[in-house]
């Protein structure tokens, strides 16, 4: 019964991020999303209250692996290079599995940015603080270049968001919409920011 409750909620979850996905929030209907998932809307209704409460159901199953995996890896002893680049790979793997999440997620924001705030900062299992006191700890160490971690983490973030806000146009313009040979490209991009991004802090001598 448990593991069946268990697959009801699944497939609703996957449901209604196809639907969230496509028509945005206020676009979605609950009717539509119980269509998708196969069930009726009493029983959708009987598992998420409300779309409110479905919508931060969505939002929390997409991060849920993210933000426990970069915490892990941020509270290691692993070199600051090797937390980047589990960084990167676990944004560009959620993001890659999520295509469209960016985008919904910018339309999320200019809708109701509270909202969306709110949920990240619930999911995130930590504040930014954190982040900024391990970016301040290689500065004072000498092994990254001053940098205000603002700037670091807004300069990491944007460079694994943006191909995938602007995808549409860089398969189409770069890759004549061969969607095979862009996921290739996005799997090399891996490796070309986290090395851009070290080499941006690295402390050159003089």
């Amino acid at each position: 019964m448990i593991e069946k409750e268990k697959n009801t909620e699944e497939k609703i979850l996957e449901a209604a991020k196809k639907i969230f996905i496509t028509k945005g929030f206020d676009g979605a209907r609950m009717q539509e999303i119980a269509n998708e998932a196969q069930i009726n809307k009493a029983l959708l209704h009987y598992y998420f209250r409300s779309k409110d409460k479905l919508f931060e159901a969505v939002f929390a199953s997409v991060f849920s692996h993210f933000f426990p995996a970069i915490l892990e890896a941020m509270q290691s002893e692993i070199p600051f290079a090797e937390k980047i680049k589990i960084f990167v790979d676990s944004y560009i793997n959620m993001l890659t599995a999520n295509p469209f999440l960016p985008a919904f997620i910018i339309g999320e924001i200019n809708r109701n940015p509270e909202t969306v705030l709110a949920m990240i900062k619930k999911n995130m299992g930590t504040k930014p603080d954190f982040l900024f006191k391990i970016i301040a700890d290689e500065i004072n160490m000498g092994r990254m270049r001053p940098i205000d971690p603002r700037h670091f983490m807004i300069n990491m973030l944007s460079l694994c968001i943006f191909p995938f806000i602007a995808r549409p146009i860089i398969t189409g313009i770069f890759f004549e919409n061969n969607h095979e040979a862009s996921n290739g490209f996005m799997e090399e991009r891996k490796n070309e920011i986290v090395s851009f991004i070290i080499k941006s802090i690295s402390v050159r001598s003089v």
